[in-house]
């Protein structure tokens, strides 16, 4: 038998893009529980609707089911309700309205309305989660031509100050004259604000990084991430003698839609990179050197971690045995690396 399928909300008067009708058969034998007729309208299952497969339903003349169907055999006013798929006569009678308490099915054009929705979601989610891209707010992956001409590429460091790690990052730029940015955690900031100082006596910039690195920053609301910035900021004027951020970098580089606000708000700049190691979570140099040096070239963000690095197999933290083999890459390419302040210092943002 053939049944004749449409679908309407219930409620609603049909649209004629509303009356589509699906024909399918259902195959005996394929059905649970198995297909049934039974009284003067009689009882179908269904096996798709739409060309979809769905789980097959004995459909009742009684109950609260979310859908409706006119039966072929039934007068117009008559509705049977039931919790799947439905047949039904191929036109519906001018102001139709199924009964049913508040129950609805989705048309096409909620299913359209619904379809948008799950890909505007995805649209903005894929937004969130890439770092390097500008179209949610401004974002700097390069330094801007001025630096490209000096051949400077930028150093930054992120999650720390580390009271271990930190200071012997220092002393390696020191030993090639080289000056970074130190994106950092406002409350390790505020617990260590003379290493913080030190940083900033060798010549380095300190950038906020939020306060508390929290895994979903990027869906925090505004004044959440305001909170998150501006005590971040305070922290470091504190800890630096009044000097206050010009940059920041969200937790993992991922940006909600509301922080470009904010940003403009406290006259800040997102800064992403051009490429990372992966240092915190790599625990092999040479794969680590290998990502940062790849294409190398002056205007490059190159991207580490002082704070919570990766460790070798022999305990060391892997930033501490790249660090030195970059800057020599570096020096043989001729590029310097500078802090972000210095490298925008003549320079538009």
């Amino acid at each position: 038998m053939v049944h004749h399928c449409r679908i309407f909300t219930v409620g609603a008067v049909l649209s004629e893009t509303d009356q589509q009708i699906y024909k399918r058969r259902c195959v005996p034998g394929s059905c649970a529980p198995p297909c049934a007729t039974s009284g003067p309208v009689g009882e179908y299952s269904f096996r798709r609707l739409a060309g979809k497969h769905l789980p097959c339903h004995t459909f009742h003349r009684s109950g609260s089911g979310p859908i409706g169907y006119l039966n072929e055999h039934a007068n117009s006013s008559e509705t049977i309700y039931f919790g799947g798929c439905f047949h039904g006569v191929r036109s519906a009678p001018d102001g139709l309205e199924p009964e049913g308490s508040g129950n609805m099915l989705l048309t096409s054009a909620l299913w359209a309305l619904a379809g948008a929705g799950v890909l505007g979601n995805a649209v903005l989610g894929s937004l969130v989660m890439c770092p390097r891209c500008k179209i949610i707010s401004a974002n700097l992956v390069r330094l801007p031509k001025a630096a490209i001409g000096r051949g400077e590429i930028a150093l930054t460091f992120d999650d720390g100050p580390d009271a271990h790690i930190t200071p012997l990052v220092l002393d390696q730029l020191d030993l090639y004259g080289a000056k970074a940015s130190f994106f950092c955690i406002g409350e390790k900031v505020a617990a260590q604000p003379d290493l913080v100082a030190e940083i900033v006596r060798r010549g380095h910039s300190i950038e906020n990084h939020s306060y508390n690195h929290r895994n979903l920053f990027a869906f925090s609301g505004i004044r959440k991430l305001k909170m998150e910035v501006v005590a971040t900021q305070q922290a470091i004027h504190s800890a630096s003698n009044g000097i206050s951020s010009r940059f920041f970098r969200a937790p993992f580089g991922f940006r909600s839609p509301w922080l470009g606000s904010v940003l403009r708000q406290t006259h800040m700049q997102h800064v992403a990179w051009t490429r990372r190691g992966y240092d915190a979570v790599c625990r092999n140099p040479e794969v680590v050197l290998r990502r940062l040096v790849h294409n190398l070239s002056a205007g490059d963000i190159l991207l580490m971690h002082d704070g919570g690095s990766a460790r070798t197999r022999n305990g060391q933290p892997v930033v501490l045995e790249v660090l030195p083999r970059l800057l020599e890459r570096c020096a043989s390419h001729g590029l310097r690396s500078v802090s972000l302040p210095m490298a925008l210092s003549n320079a538009q943002l």
